[in-house]
């Protein structure tokens, strides 16, 4: 009876708590053998996203990487595990989402084409023959930012980019969520789901889409199997199965920890990506430039889809061989991962054993 009073206690708990940014907590890689110290460096820092190093304390020239991470609703360390299997092999940097909640309102909007301004800055500052990875939601701008840069013959264009999981081409396979998007215009959108940051944060008036708004379409996409996980979880708690129950919690404390989102992005993105399908039809400006994929000649592409996604299901994403039109057969890649869904892509055991080798032999093979 004292397990059940305290099993029940802690669930209640976790699932009333307001879980605030994890962390990273990379601090060590293993290379040729022996253990180096890890360290995250800020090398731009920008109101909405900080560029962080994983210096490693090695001497080594490894390709260098730009993962860019989902302005989703997560932070970026749900990209942990992505980032800790680059790490061995590879000079990474990530791109830290800031909370919109604690940017201040003098800080001014961040649209799309804001994003993809901060995407062209920060693949500059990596380097030339850089090696950029855009995690699920930021495939659209990676690849328009990349286009632009190619179109401009920047110095710094990157020898490869991967899009894993994106909404390239969202007419492909439409799920639920985008036949809803297609039933209400964005005016909509707006009315219900745009708030201002209360006065206790930082970004007090800002106009952000809330974070618990965006949790509750997290858990209500598969409710069932979250109330099961709970249940399991409570289970575990009473027969003492704490490698279970910390399995549990590790996932917990990163799912439910959830950000507010500049409203500027994330309604551009939805008339942009969602509704105009802007990027595939040919239609897709930035600050009033056309962007032309087929301008990119010399980018490698590699693009990877899970077999059960059901969040970008696959087709979307393998489109963006078709806009690519002037890259040759030679410098493309494109991988389903067999019995993953949308976080199995960059996350868990077949990341780590199938998907992620792939993405490795990419890189070198075009760098």
């Amino acid at each position: 009876m004292g397990r059940m009073a305290s099993a029940g206690a802690e669930v209640v708990e976790r699932l009333t708590r307001r879980y605030g940014k994890p962390a990273f907590g990379l601090h060590s890689t293993e290379i040729d053998g022996r253990m180096v110290e890890v360290t995250e460096r800020p090398m731009e820092v920008h109101p909405f996203c900080t560029l962080t190093r994983f210096e490693r304390d090695v001497n080594h020239d490894d390709p260098r990487v730009l993962l860019v991470a989902p302005l989703s609703g997560h932070f970026a360390t749900l990209v942990r595990e992505t980032v800790a299997s680059l790490l061995p092999e590879h000079d990474v940097y990530v791109t830290d989402w800031a909370d919109a909640r604690n940017v201040a309102y003098a800080a001014g909007p961040f649209g799309l084409d804001d994003y993809i301004d901060t995407m062209m800055a920060f693949i500059d500052h990596v380097g030339a023959g850089a090696h950029v990875i855009a995690v699920c939601q930021p495939a659209v701008p990676v690849l328009a930012a990349i286009s632009l840069m190619a179109a401009q013959g920047h110095p710094a264009t990157p020898a490869t980019m991967t899009l894993m999981a994106g909404p390239i081409d969202t007419r492909v396979r439409p799920t639920p969520v985008m036949h809803l998007i297609q039933q209400r215009p964005l005016s909509w959108f707006e009315l219900v789901i745009v708030d201002r940051v209360p006065a206790m944060y930082p970004g007090f008036m800002r106009r952000v889409i809330p974070g618990f708004l965006q949790l509750s379409g997290f858990l209500n996409a598969h409710l069932d199997r979250h109330v099961r996980a709970h249940m399991e979880f409570f289970n575990d708690l009473v027969r003492g199965d704490g490698d279970s129950a910390d399995t549990h919690r590790r996932f917990y404390d990163e799912f439910l920890a959830v950000m507010d989102l500049p409203a500027e992005y994330y309604l551009e993105t939805l008339r942009t990506v969602f509704m105009e399908h802007a990027l595939p039809t040919g239609s897709m400006c930035w600050r009033g430039h056309l962007v032309e994929p087929q301008a990119i000649h010399d980018t490698a592409l590699l693009t990877l889809e899970g077999q059960r996604d059901d969040i970008s299901p696959p087709g979307q994403t393998v489109a963006a061989h078709a806009l690519v039109s002037s890259l040759p057969d030679a410098k493309r890649a494109h991988h389903v991962q067999p019995g993953v869904g949308h976080f199995g892509i960059f996350h868990g055991r077949r990341w780590r054993q199938e998907v992620f080798p792939r993405v490795r032999e990419f890189i070198r093979t075009h760098a």
